[in-house]
This record gives C-alpha cells, sequence and structure tokens, in this order.
C-alpha cells in the first residue's frame, strides 16, 4: 500500500469515510499465551509531554473504547513508512508512563499497554528518537481520557449483529495487519498451535482488541465467544471480529466449489446488515451465533479460489511485492487450502526473508506454518479457479453496501493494488517471484539449503501430531472410520476429514522431491544464489548434496508407537520412505504404517491395527495421484 497522510484513531472514534480441503489436523501440541510478547511497558522520567500536533504518516487507536483507571488500556500506532521512531505513553506532568519500540514490516507499528492507567488525560506520541545533530521529530499524537470507573453499556437492542459505521481504509487496513502480526507473534523457533481459535482471541497479551467494547466479550468459559474454525473459515472468521470491535463493514458469498470442467463462482453476496441479530440483546453472543452458524455454513474453500479477473467473490489477487505480501493477506491454494500471512521477516546478512501464515483445521486447531513450496502449492490451471496471494475486498457503504469491483480497487487511492502477475508465467515463476519479493538479494547456497530443510522439519513434526490425532481418536472408543470413493478422500466431512491426512501427505511428498532436489536447483539457477568465489556450479551442487545427505541423518523425529513407546527415525530415513508414505495417510492403519516402517521389522512388530481390505484397494486405485503429486479435479 502506498504512504498516507496522518489520520488519528481515538477511544471513542469515527473513522472517515473513503473511498478446502478440510483433511488437515493438528499441526503440534498447543501453546500457551506465556510465549506471547507482551507490549512494553518501560517507563522512563524524561519529561516529553508537549503540544499534541498531528504528524504525518502515522496513526493511533487507543483501546478499549471507552478507557478506565481499572482496566488496562492498549495504545497502537501504524504506519506505512520505514521510520525509527518510538511509541511514548505520557501522564499529564510530561512523565513516560510506557514506551514501545516499532515492530513488523509493511506495515510497522508500536502497541504499548499500562496496566492500570491513572484517571488522567494522557498522550500517546510516537517520536524520532533524537541527537545532538538531528532532534527527536513527532511524527503523530493522540490525546484520550481515562475514566476513573468503567461504566456498564447499556443493554441494547439491534436487529443486526452490528451495524457499521464507516468504511475501510488504508489506516484500518494497517491496523487489521498489526493486529493480525501481534495475535500470533512468537520467535521464529517456536511452535505455535492451539486447540481453537478463541484460545487466542481471549488472551490479552496478544489481542489488543480484547474486551474493546468494555462488555467482557472476550470472557473465558462457557459464557465466552467460541471460535472454531476450519481453514477457509479461518479468514472470514478473523476478519470478521476486527470488523465487528471496530464496526467496520463486512460481507461473503456465496460461492460453488467448481468441478472437473469449471471453476469456482460466487452467485450471491450478503452484507453482515443481511443478517439478524440473535439474541438481539446480546451482542457478544449475536456475534458468536453468527459466526458458528450463517457464516461457517457459508463460506468453504471455494471462495479462495474464485478466478482472478472476476469481479465476484471476496477476494481479489494483489502484486508479488513485499508490502503486498503482509499480515493479513490470504493465500489459497489450487485444491482448496488456505492460510492467512501474520508476518513477514525483511531478509538480512543471516538470512533470507521469511513469510509466516497460520491455517486452520477440521478439528478447530489453528497452526503456524512457514511460506515455502512443500507449504503453498500454487499451479496455473484455470479448471481450478486462481489460486495465489489475496485480499479482502472494501466494501462500499454508498447506497446498499456492497464490494468493490477490481477497476475500482484498482483505481481506488487507498488500495491500488489490484494486479494479475501471479499468473503471468509458470508454476516456477511464481515462486521464484515470491522468493525474489522475499528475498531480494542472493542467497548463499548453503544457508538457502538449511533453511528448505528446517521447513522440512516442521512440516514432518507436524505430521507427527497429524497421525497422534488418529491414534487417540481409537483410543477414545472411536470405530472404525469409512473412507470416501474417489477424489473426495480429499475433502469429505465427519471423522474421516478429521484424522485422515492425504492433503497433508501430498504436500509432505512435494516437499521431500523439493529439498532432494535443491542442489541441483543451485546448479540450474546460479543467478539466484551468491556463488562461492572460484566454485563451479557442479562443485557446489556436489557440496550441496553432501551437506543435505549429513543434515538428513542427523535431524530427527519420533513418533508414539502402538504399544505407548517412542520411535526415533531420521529425515533421511523419512525422505527413503517417500513411496510408503503415498499410501499412509488412512487413520484405521497403526502409526507404524503411516510411518512407512518396513514389513517383517522390530519397528513394525508393534503394529495392531489395519485398514480394511476393501479400503487398501481404493487407495491402491487411487495412488497414482500421490506418485504423480497431483490432485485429482473436483467430482473424479
Amino acid at each position: 500500500m502506498r504512504g498516507f497522510a496522518v489520520a488519528i484513531f481515538a477511544a471513542s472514534f469515527a473513522i472517515p469515510t473513503c473511498l478446502g480441503s478440510r483433511d488437515e489436523t493438528s499441526a503440534a501440541a498447543p501453546t500457551t499465551s506465556a510465549s506471547a510478547p507482551a507490549p512494553v511497558t518501560s517507563a522512563t522520567a524524561e519529561p516529553v509531554r508537549g503540544p499534541c500536533e498531528k504528524g504525518e504518516g502515522v496513526s493511533i487507536f487507543v483501546t478499549p473504547e471507552t478507557p478506565d483507571a481499572s482496566h488496562p488500556v492498549r495504545v497502537v500506532a501504524v504506519t506505512a513508512q520505514d521510520t525509527a521512531a518510538k511509541l511514548v505513553i505520557v501522564d499529564e506532568a510530561g512523565k513516560a508512563i510506557a514506551t514501545a519500540d516499532r515492530r513488523g514490516a509493511s506495515p510497522f507499528f508500536w502497541l504499548a499497554e499500562v496496566a492500570l492507567p491513572p484517571a488522567k488525560t494522557l498522550q500517546a506520541r510516537v517520536e524520532t528518537v533524537g541527537s545532538e545533530s538531528a532532534p527527536a521529530k513527532l511524527l503523530g499524537c493522540q490525546s484520550f481520557n481515562v475514566a476513573a470507573e468503567r461504566e456498564t453499556p447499556p443493554r441494547t437492542f439491534s436487529a443486526h449483529v452490528w451495524t457499521p459505521k464507516s468504511e475501510w481504509s488504508r489506516m484500518t487496513e494497517d491496523l487489521f495487519s498489526a493486529w493480525i502480526e501481534a495475535l500470533f507473534e512468537a520467535p521464529l523457533e517456536e511452535t505455535l498451535s492451539w486447540p481453537v481459535l478463541h484460545e487466542v482471541l481471549r488472551d490479552p497479551k496478544r489481542n489488543f482488541l480484547h474486551d474493546h467494547l468494555g462488555k467482557d466479550e472476550d470472557q473465558d468459559g462457557k459464557k465466552g465467544i467460541a471460535i472454531d474454525p476450519d481453514c477457509a473459515d479461518l479468514p472470514y472468521f478473523l476478519r470478521a471480529y476486527f470488523a465487528f470491535k471496530l464496526k467496520l463493514p463486512f460481507g461473503y458469498s456465496g460461492c460453488t466449489r467448481g468441478g472437473p470442467s469449471a471453476p469456482p463462482k460466487c452467485v450471491k453476496w450478503r452484507s453482515v446488515r443481511d443478517s439478524r441479530s440473535e439474541p438481539a440483546n446480546d451482542s457478544a453472543r449475536a456475534f458468536g451465533n453468527f459466526l458458528r452458524t450463517t457464516l461457517a455454513d457459508a463460506v468453504h474453500s471455494g471462495n479462495g479460489r474464485i478466478p482472478a479477473t472476476s469481479d465476484d467473490g471476496d477476494y481479489y489477487p494483489v502484486p508479488l511485492t513485499a508490502a503486498s505480501l503482509r499480515p493479513g493477506t490470504i493465500f489459497a491454494d489450487p485444491y482448496g487450502h488456505v492460510l492467512i500471512i501474520v508476518k513477514r521477516l525483511p531478509q538480512t546478512n543471516e538470512r533470507g526473508g521469511i513469510l509466516l501464515a497460520v491455517d486452520g483445521q477440521p478439528d478447530g486447531t489453528v497452526a503456524r506454518r512457514r511460506f515455502w513450496r512443500g507449504n503453498f502449492l500454487f499451479t496455473i490451471d484455470p479448471l481450478l479457479g486462481s489460486a495465489g496471494f489475496k485480499r479482502f475486498r472494501p466494501i462500499s457503504l454508498e447506497g446498499r453496501p456492497h464490494a468493490l469491483k477490481n477497476d475500482q480497487i484498482a483505481k481506488h487511492p487507498d488500495y491500488g493494488d489490484y494486479a494479475l502477475d501471479q499468473y503471468a508465467g509458470t508454476t516456477d515463476d511464481f515462486y521464484e517471484n515470491v522468493e525474489a519479493a522475499l528475498s531480494p538479494n542472493p542467497l548463499d547456497p548453503e544457508r538457502a539449503l538449511l533453511e528448505t530443510i528446517d521447513a522440512l522439519e516442521e512440516q514432518v513434526k507436524g505430521r507427527v501430531r497429524s497421525v497422534q490425532n488418529g491414534v487417540e481418536y481409537f483410543q477414545k472408543g472411536g470405530s472404525r472410520i469409512d473412507m470416501p470413493d474417489g477424489g473426495e478422500i480429499f475433502e469429505t466431512t465427519g471423522p474421516w476429514e478429521d484424522f485422515s491426512t492425504p492433503s497433508r501427505d501430498l504436500r509432505l511428498l512435494i516437499a521431500i522431491d523439493i529439498v532432494l532436489k535443491f542442489p541441483e536447483r543451485v546448479e540450474k539457477r546460479t543467478a539466484r544464489f551468491a556463488m562461492p568465489a572460484g566454485k563451479s556450479p557442479q562443485e557446489v551442487r556436489t557440496a550441496l548434496a553432501e551437506k543435505l545427505k549429513t543434515e538428513l541423518e542427523k535431524r530427527r523425529v519420533a513418533y508414539t508407537r502402538s504399544d505407548g513407546s517412542s520411535f526415533s527415525l531420521s529425515l533421511a530415513e523419512v525422505t527413503a520412505r517417500a513411496v510408503d508414505l503415498e499410501m499412509a495417510y488412512n487413520p484405521n492403519d497403526c502409526p507404524e504404517v503411516r510411518w512407512g516402517a518396513p514389513k517383517g521389522s522390530d519397528e513394525a512388530s508393534t503394529c495392531k491395527r489395519r485398514a480394511p481390505g476393501d479400503q487398501r484397494l481404493k487407495m491402491t486405485k487411487g495412488r497414482g495421484w500421490f506418485r504423480d503429486r497431483k490432485r485429482p479435479a473436483r467430482g473424479t
């Protein structure tokens, strides 16, 4: 998105008007809120209070809607500009009571919190760091009042789940990106996973919109809103939650899933104003009901694959630039899986650029993934619709609420990012262009290899949890799971959807191919890499092959066998079992079979359960999809 003039969000604000495959399962054990980075709240005695003048390029947002002295107050500042500055909250005496350093990347943001703010008028100031040669500069400022006590909001009756008060803009889009990034923030080496989305939203250390309305709307327990999306629901649920809190427009389309001879298409768009509020006197419960019934029943994997040239649907494609690959952007793969970007890490001298995303699973699990070919599948096939990176269409409230069309988005001063360049070349071109956007400088070949192996290791470890979910289903008394026919194995419902892994295993097989062919890729694409001086491409390839062999043998994962014992496998053993993994997705099989244990081996000796013969016959007939690394067309 382009740079923008200053705008201010306040506690009581009016935003200016302007114009699945669902067969995945949990990837890792739940991560507690302790890993979430808390807002910086360090204070200094330096008097920094001065005139609260509007700056340029920074927006400031204060939450909750009506701050009071008995509850935490959070301040978020956002900007599209790469500016070194800090956020400072100061009291009436000019004392800094909280500060925060800048986070994120296009957009950048600051997040500070005061646990028990004084009942006074405070200032939130974004200032550059001054020096003798360059004094500090005020980039943005917002004054806000803190009440002595929280007033109980009056119970109101509404015909709609919520009524939009203003439109989406550059400012709210940047705030949305900052909110998404803060929700899923954690060190890169940490494995993130939650059993349900509402565990993230109920964590005030992650969710800076926690209790924004002052109605205890994010409370724990049975009275809290239960939010457990699958992969197609997840972006919608997050967008709707943000829009509900800030009273912004929200809409969704009724779409087909497509078939063997036609891509998906959308036939009807609905605004949240078309949905009745049930119950009418409790906005939080009404919102939860809207998500679980109306929205979850309406959207599916076809919504993300609408052809890129269509004006219908809820998403539009964006250019492959670093600025476009921002938190809140989605990635729809050609077979129905959907992820939402949560963080971009720029390239450094120590590593390449990294893009992180989260996805939802049929059982409600939400987990973080790293962008690479093994996780983000892409192909150009008009019959599958359009995969790729997309954003939610902005919604106009002029007249009857409606989503903007492609040409309107392209000309819009706050957006202007409708683009078709993802589809201009080959599949390889797509991945090369994304990698160039994330890492514009040539990559060190060995470091790039290690990062690719890291991604494979994450994927294999995620599968450990998926297989174990099926084991636990039977341990709890579950009966034999029926297997669908044909291509329905990838997109059915019920226990098969929850505990089988055909889509995950297909992606893993693709990932294994990518890792094993990496040395060859470096030899063929030397311009993409910082080749060692004095080494020929063939010599580099040989050295990388040796490093690959060493790393795959060194790195290990462990799974639980049928007797409860742990069995360790090296990544070398996992990759060598690729052929066996073509027939390892059936949850009726024991975990030993699902990890490709050789027949008659000690590893396989503990196996106590096999899929029935008729199911194994179905798997044999469909094995070509896994061997060819390509899912069947819908309806086959």
